[in-house]
């Protein structure tokens, strides 16, 4: 099932916003003109990512510090996990994800 979650028109660079989908929170961003969907929870304890810092396509929790390079989601720290990416998925105008 499609979840619309924003028009493709209101997409560009340096755009940020959270979504409540299916009982999780996402955060979907723009960056080098590329929409991206994360989980927005931080894989090491929970923190929410979108309250981080976005430099140079790294991702800065505000908890703890752990950096994760985008568009891959790789943890720049070994002791953590990547993030957790989602497919993002279009129909007609809107961006969004299949659930």
């Amino acid at each position: 099932m499609f979840v619309p979650l924003e028009r493709l028109i209101n997409l560009e660079e340096g755009y940020r916003q959270t979504f409540q989908v299916g009982g999780r929170s996402v955060l979907l961003l723009v960056l080098d003109n590329q929409p991206l969907l994360i989980e927005d929870r931080c894989p090491h304890q929970g923190a929410p990512l979108s309250r981080g810092t976005l430099t140079n396509g790294i991702l800065r929790c505000q908890r703890h510090g752990i950096e994760f390079q985008l568009p891959g989601g790789q943890s720049l720290q070994p002791s953590c996990p990547g993030l957790n990416l989602l497919k993002p998925a279009y129909e007609g105008d809107r961006i969004g994800v299949d659930i």
